[in-house]
């Protein structure tokens, strides 16, 4: 949609849009109140054609030119209470927002609304591909006879260290969002006790984080013992495994089928729709409610040893019922149950404060 000239001062932009003094003045997209509710946010490219893709909240949107300028922009409409992970997409690429200091790994960029919640002790590191994040000092080679394969596992212990954090899905808390700096922070502000993590990287998800025992074996009889002899705090009695989307799913599996090693658990969005074959579907949401986990909770499986933290985006509308069903199931079963809602889709970007919230609550 072409916005007129004047449409630009309402998001704080002066000056001719392309010119010199417009573009200092671009920062963060900016959003005003839409009619009818939500927010109009504005983006801003400088060069050639492109399109914003969104990490899930929408497909992409392609961005209009001012004139015979350089500026690209689009009004996008977003709902209350979103935050988003985008890149800008070119022929050339995708890119993170120039104009944008909260980055996402390399080429992406986080937009939020302005009545989406602070997300504390997570920096402002900056977008771009010149942004390197800080890495754990120990690394772990760790060759799985169960898994097959070589892959390196890194080791933080927060704080000094203390009960094991599994992160599943580890390189995106290494290279997309700086979770050893975010954990550290919110250990020295006291919202955390101490803690060691555990960088699990992933070579299938789909082969590892479905329902099945091998990848549960294998941390269980490797990696744990592995972490025990770097000789770092390590309370591998009071293990945490936080998951996201299909590591939420295996989280979850693993409570229920590990339930002497994974009494903690911490997961969002997990793909709970999950049931053996229903990835292949052309809908693969559209199964049985609660997948493969929602049968297993149903023959009465004993879950009183379990502290389980549930979060899923409020804008996750098919993803909503399967959750809360398990949800359901799981409280009945006997586990403590904390369910939360957060302002996103599928997104990684809204997963960074449930992570660290939730892992203090299965802390207790």
């Amino acid at each position: 949609m072409r916005l007129p000239e004047d449409a630009f001062a309402a998001y704080g932009l002066p000056g001719e849009p392309g010119s010199e003094g417009f573009w200092a003045a671009v920062g963060t997209p900016a959003s005003v109140p839409a009619e009818g509710g939500g927010w109009a946010t504005l983006f801003l490219w400088r060069g050639s054609p492109a399109r914003i893709g969104f990490e899930s909240w929408s497909p992409p949107v392609a961005l209009d030119r001012w004139g015979g300028t350089d500026c690209w922009y689009a009004q996008v409409r977003m709902p209350a209470r979103l935050r988003v992970t985008y890149q800008f997409l070119t022929d050339g690429g995708a890119f993170a927002d120039p104009f944008n200091p909260l980055g996402a790994g390399g080429d992406r960029s986080i937009a939020a609304t302005p009545d989406a919640p602070a997300q504390p002790h997570w920096p402002v590191l900056g977008a771009g591909a010149d942004q390197v994040l800080p890495l754990p000092s120990t690394r772990l080679r760790w060759t799985s006879g169960r898994l097959g394969g070589r892959r390196t596992v890194r080791v933080h212990p927060a704080g000094g260290g203390g009960p094991v954090v599994l992160l599943l899905d580890g390189d995106d808390w290494l290279y997309l969002h700086p979770a050893m700096t975010a954990f550290d922070a919110a250990v020295a502000a006291g919202d955390l006790p101490p803690v060691t993590l555990v960088f699990l990287p992933t070579r299938d998800r789909e082969g590892e984080f479905g329902c099945r025992p091998g990848l549960w074996e294998a941390v269980r009889d490797e990696l744990l013992p592995l972490v025990a002899q770097t000789g770092l705090p390590a309370d591998p009695d009071r293990l945490v495994v936080a998951g996201q989307s299909l590591g939420g799913l295996s989280a979850m599996y693993a409570a229920v089928e590990f339930p002497d090693l994974v009494s903690r658990v911490a997961c969002q969005s997990p793909s709970l729709w999950w049931a053996p074959g229903a990835a292949d579907l052309a809908d693969p949401l559209a199964g049985p409610l609660g997948g493969a986990v929602a049968a297993r909770l149903r023959e009465r499986v004993d879950l009183s040893g379990l502290r389980v933290a549930f979060d899923v985006g409020e804008h996750e509308t098919r993803m909503l019922p399967h959750c809360a069903y398990v949800e359901t199931l799981a409280a009945q079963a006997g586990a403590t149950v904390r369910v939360s809602r957060s302002p996103s889709g599928h997104d990684r970007a809204s997963w960074r404060h449930a992570l660290l919230r939730d892992v203090a609550w299965a802390l207790g």
